[in-house]
């Protein structure tokens, strides 16, 4: 399990929030958070945890596995490989069959590449459930 980089992640969320063109109280407000809280994260004082930061994300509109990924949560190959699965499962114009047909296909282009083995382990390499680790 990767250590969280706290210190990292609140400097990331400042600037996005400040990219948001939000304000402290706004953000703690878009995501649920209390506003002390919310302060001490930017700081680095605290570890949010992944339901934290998937609130943080979705008030921010920024990718959730981002933020996993600047917590030390999730390593950058497993979120590329959460978001291509994410954009397979959320397109609209194919049916369920053809996403899970195109979710195996990518799955044994990843298995050739010697990439998704540790997916097996996990039982995530054909599910459609993306749930980040929870810390």
């Amino acid at each position: 399990m990767a250590s969280l980089n706290v210190g990292n992640l609140g400097e990331y969320l400042r600037e996005q929030r400040r990219n948001a063109q939000l304000s402290l109280r706004q953000l703690s407000e878009a995501a649920g958070v209390s506003n002390p809280y919310l302060s001490q994260i930017e700081r680095g004082l605290r570890k949010p945890s992944a339901d934290i930061l998937q609130q943080l994300a979705k008030a921010l509109r920024i990718s959730a596995e981002t933020l996993y990924v600047q917590a030390g949560m999730l390593d950058e190959r497993e979120r590329e490989e959460l978001e291509t699965r994410g954009v397979i499962l959320a397109d609209p114009s194919i049916n369920e069959r053809q996403k899970q047909v195109l979710l195996q296909i990518y799955e044994s282009f990843r298995k050739e590449n010697g990439l998704g083995i540790e997916d097996d382990a996990s039982g995530t390499a054909g599910g459609s459930a993306v749930t980040p680790p929870s810390h």
